[in-house]
């Protein structure tokens, strides 16, 4: 039975959370310099992996299958790794939760669609709302450079060369 991941960068790793989050999957981000330990922590409480750059969290205990330690590379080559690794699908659950702060968007209500702006409203299209931050989002440009994106790391196919795995 496939279980979808659950992520949670550290704070080196934020556009690498941006796209996830645009992919549909839950990721949180750490900030405000929380320790290690207590990212970790959160990760075996929440059943997240924590995606990390910094080699020494493999020092920690708690990093055992929960830390995957990532090259310092471009998001290209770690969107290809994260795809080999836990077989992600870039696009059945895309632009379902907000880039921002994670939270599960919804249909877009009336008081929201007051508020779009007029290019953001087009004949057959939904809109959809953050309840938490109160974001709009529409299919506008830059939800097609993203889309472009997601749909490009879909169809890798051929694995990352070995010398840049990740280490868990």
């Amino acid at each position: 039975m496939y279980v979808i991941p659950r992520f949670l960068c550290d704070e080196m790793l934020s556009r690498l959370c941006h796209y996830l989050r645009a992919a549909g999957y839950d990721t949180l981000l750490a900030q405000n310099g929380v320790s290690d330990a207590e990212l970790l922590q959160l990760c075996r409480a929440e059943g997240r992996h924590f995606l990390t750059l910094d080699k020494l969290v493999c020092e920690h205990k708690a990093a055992k299958n929960v830390a995957l330690i990532l090259p310092n590379t471009n998001l290209n080559h770690l969107a290809a790794l994260l795809t080999e690794y836990f077989q992600l699908d870039w696009l059945s659950h895309s632009f379902t939760r907000c880039l921002m702060d994670n939270t599960p968007l919804v249909a877009a209500d009336k008081t929201a669609m007051a508020r779009a702006p007029d290019d953001a409203i087009r004949p057959g299209e939904q809109l959809y709302q953050c309840l938490t931050c109160r974001r709009i989002y529409w299919r506008g440009s830059h939800y097609k450079r993203i889309q472009a994106k997601l749909a490009a790391w879909q169809v890798i196919g051929n694995p990352p060369p070995t010398n840049s795995s990740m280490e868990v």
